[in-house]
């Protein structure tokens, strides 16, 4: 098959944790990938691991706050596949602070990447999208819906991408574009051991204690692996999630089920 034939996606942020194992799960579904990130050497490393395994691949350095750098991605897309299936915007960042200890710029850099790299990512992609009857696949948070401490800027710029996950659903699903998000709890990355060191820290505990504690009220007791948030992504890219449109998916091991209130009152 010609690669101009493949399904294509762009991955951003697709050079580790979450994003990489999106590209190599989107890759194995049969789509020529485009991994996108800050950094070019993690985008050539990951494009070309799934080159190594007989996929079609591209890395792409490119900051998707950057309107330009956006469209340029698109671009090498087409150039290369032809066009464009699926969008999966997953770049971000974890800066925590709260409101009387955030700086604007630090608000600003948290937007720029979370909410406006999507809203850029999206706009750049949509004439291609809505050609081949695409889809997008934003990876919020569950902390889109519940308030972590001290995450102002994180969980407004999930929350806020739930919402243009909504506005992109009714939008452009009359062009034939539909558009979800999987809203993970914590996940196994690079990100989520940075942040489980710093409880491990406070808390007098390694990183696996960490995990434990912040788990203790998670029905499953666990975090998740990248893996299983990429199958996820998998099923709403692909033809058994056709008329799925709009929704914001909790893949958390049912964290955003459990009343705090209640935690210990009837199960240890």
């Amino acid at each position: 098959m010609s690669e101009s034939a493949l399904r294509s996606a762009i991955v951003t942020g697709g050079g580790s944790g979450i994003g990489l194992a999106v590209a190599r799960r989107l890759a194995a579904d049969g789509h020529g990938v485009v991994v996108t990130g800050r950094r070019l050497e993690a985008c050539d490393v990951a494009a070309g691991e799934l080159e190594a395994a007989g996929h079609a691949a591209l890395g792409v350095a490119a900051d998707v706050g950057d309107p330009d750098d956006a469209e340029r991605v698109v671009t090498a897309t087409l150039e290369r596949f032809g066009g464009i299936n699926v969008l999966v915007n997953n770049a971000g960042i974890g800066d925590a602070a709260a409101v009387l200890e955030e700086t604007p710029e630090g608000w600003e850099r948290v937007m720029r990447t979370n909410l406006t790299g999507a809203f850029l990512m999206a706009r750049a992609t949509l004439p291609a999208l809505i050609e081949r009857n695409g889809c997008v696949v934003n990876i919020s948070s569950v902390s889109g819906n519940l308030a972590g401490p001290g995450w102002a800027a994180y969980c407004t710029s999930k929350a806020g991408l739930i919402m243009l996950t909504r506005s992109l659903a009714n939008d452009y699903g009359p062009h034939g574009v539909r558009a979800n998000c999987v809203c993970p709890g914590w996940v196994r990355t690079p990100m989520g051991d940075s942040d489980m060191d710093v409880v491990a820290r406070a808390r007098g505990v390694d990183r696996e204690g960490a995990y434990r504690l912040t788990h203790a009220d998670n029905p499953l007791r666990r975090p998740a692996e990248p893996e299983e948030i990429a199958s996820v992504v998998s099923f709403l890219a692909g033809p058994d999630a056709a008329y799925v449109n709009g929704v914001a998916l909790a893949v958390d091991g049912g964290t955003s089920v459990v009343d705090p209130t209640a935690v210990g009152q009837f199960h240890p």
